[in-house]
């Protein structure tokens, strides 16, 4: 393997179609402002290195990032490789994932709107984020441990899992579907309109308007807080330890919860057992 340490590079596609390259404590910034330092590269490993360019992880497969930091000009940083390990790095460029498969991050920090657009197969573990629109369109995603502050994520997600995190969203899991989310808390408001075949299990569920126009719902011994105008037209099954707000016509199922202070039904459609007890 080639290794490159202790360089500073901005000319435009710097290192373009390599295979088997080992970068170590290396710039890529300067006046040249080249985009694209290693489009079409294999067997890429990149270590303490700060990029503060466009584009730089391009239709790679075989990549390795360590401990490096990818600012707010480091733009569009991965889209459409395949096979990447990044840990401990910062990923705080717009776009910072996009069409890419197979992906693993550890100990990341993510600042970046529209990150993990149409992404397949993404293991994600004690990462934190803040995104609008994150991981739009995605599939196979595993999270563990992340934390996320923003707007609309998860929107049409599917066959994904996520256990122990901590997400501050609203809009969130839209149109998701096949999607189970343990021991978590989800902040926000209107969480996962229109989504399908989605369950929650020992979670806590914080805002107005949750889960609503749901098919094959699932609550399992979940907490609800300030949640009014819930379960509005969803197919559901629920067991909730707390007292709801209000619940307004679910469609069919059971609601089982502790209490609730408003139960509002009139529409005729609306056939859904409540049982307070």
């Amino acid at each position: 393997m080639r290794i490159v340490q202790n360089e500073t590079h901005d000319e435009e596609r710097a290192f373009y179609g390599s295979d088997g390259l080992r970068v170590v404590s290396s710039r890529f910034d300067g006046p040249a402002d080249g985009e694209s330092a290693f489009k079409e590269c294999r067997n890429l490993e990149t270590e303490d290195c700060y990029f503060n360019l466009r584009y730089p992880f391009w239709h790679d497969t075989h990549l390795i990032i360590s401990g490096c930091e990818m600012t707010s000009l480091c733009r569009a940083a991965l889209w459409y490789t395949v096979d990447a390990e990044i840990t401990d790095t910062k990923l705080h460029g717009i776009k910072a994932l996009r069409e890419c498969e197979n992906i693993r991050m550890r100990d990341c920090s993510i600042v970046s709107p529209e990150f993990g657009w149409s992404v397949n197969k993404i293991d994600m573990r004690k990462c934190s984020a803040e995104s609008e629109y994150f991981m739009m369109r995605s599939s196979g995603l595993r999270f563990d441990e992340v934390s996320l502050k923003g707007k609309y994520s998860f929107q049409y997600i599917s066959d994904s899992v996520f256990t122990n995190c901590n997400f501050d969203t609203k809009d969130a899991f839209w149109h998701a579907q096949n999607v189970l989310v343990k021991d978590s808390v989800i902040k926000g408001e209107y969480l996962a309109w229109y989504c399908e075949n989605v369950t929650f299990e020992n979670c806590t569920i914080i805002g107005t308007q949750p889960l609503c126009y749901c098919k094959g719902l699932k609550l399992i011994n979940c907490k609800m807080e300030e949640t009014d105008l819930s379960f509005e037209k969803s197919e559901v099954d629920a067991e909730i330890t707390t007292v709801v707000d209000s619940i307004k016509n679910p469609k069919s199922g059971r609601i089982k919860v502790a209490g609730v202070g408003e139960i509002i039904m009139d529409d005729p459609e609306a056939r859904g057992e409540i049982i307070v007890a």
